[in-house]
Parts: C-alpha cells; structure tokens; sequence
C-alpha cells in the first residue's frame, strides 16, 4: 500500500482524532493519548508548529488522509548523539508494512539531516507489531528491560531496539 510522509496540518486533526481514539493504540503508548477531539487538535497544532530543531513529526498519508504518525526526538546531554523513535498507526492499515517502510524513511532522513550516529526504540515487549515493524526496517534488538513499566495498574517489559548509522 502507498504511502507518504509530510508535515502536520490543522487540517488532519479530524483524521488523527479518528485513527487515533483505540484502546489497541493507547494501551502501547507511554503517556496518556488524546482521548478528545479537543486534545487531538492541541496535538496536531504542536506537531504543525514545530521548528525541527529537536524533533521531527510526520503525518503517514495514505489516500490522502492522515492514518498515523512518526516521530523523532533528538536526545540530550550525553545522548545528543541519539534520537528516539515513535509511531502509530490506525488500525485499518495494520498488517500491510506501512509503517516498517515510514520508519526506514524517517530513518534515513534522520540520519542525513541531524548530527546523531544512533536512533532508538522503545516498544512494549507483548507489542509483535511494532517490533516487527522495527525488525523489518533494520532495528536490532539489544535488550529486554524487565517490568521495567508500570502502566495501569501492571508491570510490564519493554524492548531496547536501536539502528546504528
């Protein structure tokens, strides 16, 4: 399936509302997700408004609409050389390698555009999706943080998976 990345508009925020409003999304994020249309407009403002300086949203475009988001953010202090990546997609595109594809192509851009040698991610250890995404895309599996997260009343692990420039 076709697929593109771009910048934010005000105008997706009905669309990211829509993919975005999923217990089998929310449940693998880290922090509360937006659960309003109201939030979800905040959101998107935030990530139209970005400078890049330290992060890079994108949008995944399929059709024409908004369906889900990627993200790096460039660390700091004695990390500065690395940048965290995070995504979702909406639930009606799982399955069909969209976003091991986004994040091989965020990667890339990332890796010619800031001045970072490593990009890392975090993802729950009972989340095969995105951990295959990453696979997929040439991540490597580092480690297994043991109930290293505590989310809702119950622990869990989450994976270190990083590319290497």
């Amino acid at each position: 399936m076709d697929f593109k990345l771009r910048k934010w508009k005000q105008s997706d925020t009905e669309n990211f509302f829509k993919y975005s409003n999923n217990a089998k999304i929310a449940e693998n994020m880290r922090a509360s997700f937006p659960s309003t249309l109201e939030d979800s407009k905040i959101t998107v403002e935030s990530f139209s408004c970005n400078d890049e300086a330290q992060q890079c949203c994108r949008a995944v475009i399929v059709n024409g609409e908004a369906v889900g988001c990627i993200a790096l953010f460039i660390q700091n202090d004695v990390y500065c050389k690395s940048a965290e990546i995070a995504y979702w997609l909406g639930e009606p595109f799982w399955g069909k390698e969209i976003m091991s594809k986004a994040i091989k192509q965020l990667c890339q851009i990332a890796f010619e555009q800031y001045d970072i040698v490593r990009i890392f991610a975090e993802p729950y250890a009972h989340n095969i999706g995105s951990r295959k995404a990453l696979e997929k895309a040439g991540f490597v599996l580092e480690g297994i943080m043991m109930k290293s997260v505590y989310k809702n009343g119950r622990f869990f692990d989450y994976c270190m998976y990083a590319l290497v420039k």
